[in-house]
């Protein structure tokens, strides 16, 4: 006779296995694979695949609203950041969300692991062939032409309709990306304009105009000078993608020619996720990495940089490299407190609508700690990307334009113009927000029926910001270099950032954190740049403007100005 507690347990195994989910419903589906990616035949039944599932946050209402409430400037809690723990209970999914999800996950012998410290990420490692029975799918194997990779991806799958209010997205499925790039730092040849040919500013030097040195940032922008305190509470990180290598040798060569004030052992602090491995080979040294490590340590005066450096299986994709970028920060006790990224791609060709509101809704959670989440627009004008083919079609939004993130664009010359190539327009996926709403909607009353059908005129606005992107320099293997694109203004603006919480906190206040409502609240903290435009897709793209504009954004740092607008 079976014991009352193994008779449950068999019970218990035949209810699960016996579990019919009939009732399944599409959660996600896109006509065809992207533009660069070309099917190859199904994924075989056996090919293992490690997929997660984001589940909805127990009170997701509840940290958007104490977020706006840290972050509004008129908010009797303004810059109460919440703790870790006080994130955590916001986003930890339900026990109801967590049973249903598991038992569904049961049904066909899948075990799952929480991905995050709050569990509203799961993972687990299946056959492609019990995927597709989970999903009610066929994935499939897509070549990315461009660098020859494979990843396994479906066009659509579908959930049981009972478990739609817990499942918010199901990862790798829809989305298609190939190898993570850069916002494409390019060798400059006639970014800027000869030093003849434009009005100087007498505090800035006149070589500035043809070449960017930190020194140039400093008399441009007003950054400060002086070592910080080896106390210092401020950090500041920047993200880094394989095969992307951040040379140490060549920062020292960078601040021995451009900052030579400083002491001579500052360098980058390197964190290793995911497999990445940054080779100290000066021939493999990224232009990227180089320049995102050489344009924080040189500008933040001994604060505290920490390169980022994401590792990624070409079999998973760079979605995962990314998502696990945020993921990995909301896990420590003590991110940095600024966090730039100069790598992203366009917004509906490559990441579907609900891994990327899972990915915003990782930065909401990062940024209601007080971290400030910056990233680089994009160098593609209105087009997003520069290789991106859009002539006669509506301007494709860059990714991402997670409002919880501060997109920073490009400026160039001496005085400043908006940088022709940076990616700036409105969002297809997120609406325009409040805190952004007077500014954006006074360019758009001005801008009248011009592109009128190209952009949709409801959606977040961007950039919030920018900072110079011309011909700037660095140094690669041991030689000087020039690049130019909004790759360099993220981590300059972000230095920025840097060193105004460095104040903040030795003064014994809390730092900038989510930035996005105090910019657009403070324009006169800003140079606004009222000339140049973002061409593409056929057109000549918005133009500067007075205030807010889809080129420059708010303007370029004042570093006076910002730091009283701070409360210094």
């Amino acid at each position: 006779m079976l014991s009352q507690s193994l008779l449950r347990r068999v019970l218990t195994s035949l209810l699960l296995s016996s579990t019919v989910w009939s009732t399944y419903v599409v959660h996600e589906k896109r006509e065809s694979a992207p533009s660069g990616f070309v099917h190859l035949s199904s994924a075989p039944d056996d090919q293992m695949i490690n997929m997660r599932i984001n589940l909805a946050m127990r009170n997701q209402s509840g940290l958007e609203a104490a977020l706006e409430k840290a972050s509004s400037p008129t908010s009797p809690n303004f810059r109460e950041w919440l703790t870790k723990e006080q994130v955590e209970s916001f986003a930890a999914p339900t026990n109801e969300t967590v049973n249903a999800v598991t038992e569904w996950l049961s049904s066909f012998n899948i075990i799952s692991t929480p991905a995050t410290p709050a569990g509203d990420w799961i993972k687990f490692t299946a056959p492609v062939k019990t995927a597709n029975q989970l999903l009610n799918t066929q994935f499939s194997v897509f070549n990315h032409t461009g660098s020859g990779h494979t990843y396994v991806r479906t066009l659509g799958y579908s959930i049981p309709s009972d478990l739609q209010p817990h499942v918010k997205a199901v990862h790798p499925t829809t989305s298609f990306n190939g190898p993570l790039r850069a916002r494409s730092p390019i060798t400059a040849v006639s970014v800027a304009k000869s030093a003849s040919s434009v009005e100087k500013r007498t505090t800035v030097p006149a070589d500035c105009n043809s070449t960017i040195t930190p020194s140039c940032l400093q008399d441009l922008y007003g950054i400060p000078t002086k070592l910080v305190s080896p106390s210092t509470k401020s950090k500041l990180g920047v993200a880094g993608y394989t095969p992307q290598n951040a040379d140490a040798e060549d920062l020292a060569t960078f601040l021995k020619e451009f900052r030579p004030d400083l002491p001579s052992n500052l360098t980058f602090i390197t964190e290793l996720y995911d497999g990445a491995t940054n080779i100290q080979d000066g021939t493999q040294a990224g232009l990227e990495a180089n320049l995102d490590t050489q344009y924080t340590v040189g500008l933040v005066n001994g604060i505290p940089t920490v390169y980022e450096d994401i590792g990624y299986t070409t079999k998973d994709g760079p979605d995962d490299g990314y998502l696990d970028s945020i993921n990995y920060l909301i896990s420590q006790e003590a991110p940095p407190l600024v966090f730039s990224t100069s790598y992203g791609f366009d917004e509906e060709s490559a990441l579907s609508l609900s891994l990327t509101d899972a990915y915003c809704n990782a930065i909401m959670q990062l940024a209601s700690r007080g971290v400030s989440v910056t990233f680089a627009s994009g160098d593609g004008g209105v087009a997003s990307s520069p290789d991106l083919q859009c002539e006669g079609s509506p301007f494709p939004p860059t990714f991402p334009t997670c409002p919880y993130a501060t997109l920073v664009g490009a400026t160039q010359n001496i005085p400043e113009i908006g940088a022709g190539l940076t990616a700036g327009g409105f969002s297809n996926y997120f609406p325009q927000q409040s805190w952004q709403a007077d500014a954006v909607n006074a360019y758009i009353d001005k801008l009248g029926t011009t592109y009128a059908g190209l952009y949709n005129a409801s959606g977040r606005a961007y950039p919030d910001v920018s900072a110079q992107g011309g011909t700037v320099e660095i140094i690669i293997n041991g030689h000087a270099d020039y690049v130019g694109g909004t790759s360099c203004s993220s981590p300059i603006f972000s230095s920025v950032i840097a060193l105004l919480n460095d104040e903040l906190m030795s003064a014994g206040k809390p730092p900038l954190g989510f930035l996005n409502p105090w910019l657009y609240a403070n324009p006169q903290a800003f140079n606004d740049i009222t000339s140049g435009n973002n061409p593409g897709c056929g057109t000549e793209g918005f133009s500067a403007s007075e205030g807010w504009d889809p080129v420059t954004g708010m303007g370029s740092p004042n570093y006076a100005a910002m730091r009283t607008a701070a409360g210094l």
